[in-house]
């Protein structure tokens, strides 16, 4: 099977009951026609925590349909396009599998997997599942950000054109695991620059997030 997009998602902020801020834009809906990405994240996207989310290298975020799918068969109930917050719903190309700092052509942008979904209280809120945040992490389908190299449009059915593979073992997988359950994997990440800012990023709001 081709990949594809099967769907592109936007989402406006709103306040909601979880989660510090008490505002979020998580719910992501299908849109039609073309939607142009550029450096910061899809037209009419919002991103409500400045702080933790948003900014280049968690520009775009993806998730595959088959992983929304198998938890949908996990948790008995429907999962549309966009429920996870994502704002291209794939087809047809593991992301788990995908390894960091591979580059990808959809539509007229050029993306580049710059790191990964960490799951939150809002996700879990959102969700309205219990202990959805342990849940996620111990599936070990996150799901990639992505990074824009080149601005353009994308719309569903674009293809998705991996351009670049990066020549190491450094997958979606082995930097989520690095960045929550196994911390001994994180000096095995220098092997890909194109994820240094985001594991610094990361691995510094762990470090302001311990008590003091």
């Amino acid at each position: 099977m081709p990949a594809r997009l099967v769907s592109v998602n936007v989402g406006r902020t709103v306040d909601v009951p979880w989660g510090k801020l008490g505002r979020s834009a998580i719910d992501k809906r299908p849109v039609e026609g073309p939607v142009h990405v550029d450096v910061v994240g899809l037209a009419g996207d919002q991103v409500a925590d400045q702080v933790f989310h948003g900014g280049p290298d968690q520009a775009v975020y993806a998730y595959a349909a088959e992983d929304l799918q198998a938890w949908s068969d996990e948790l008995g109930r429907t999962l549309r396009p966009g429920q996870f917050g994502e704002n291209l719903t794939t087809e047809g190309i593991d992301l788990t599998g995908a390894r960091a700092g591979d580059r990808w052509r959809v539509g007229g942008a050029l993306l580049e997997i710059a790191g990964v979904r960490i799951p939150c209280s809002v996700f879990q809120g959102f969700l309205d599942e219990a202990q959805w945040v342990r849940r996620f992490m111990a599936g070990r389908r996150p799901g990639p950000y992505l990074r824009v190299l080149e601005e353009g449009p994308v719309e569903t059915g674009d293809a998705i054109e991996v351009v670049e593979r990066r020549d190491h073992d450094i997958t979606v997988d082995l930097l989520f695991r690095a960045l929550t359950t196994e911390r001994a994997l994180i000096p095995r990440l220098a092997d890909e620059p194109r994820i240094d800012s985001f594991v610094a990023r990361r691995l510094g709001e762990r470090r302001n997030d311990r008590p003091r």
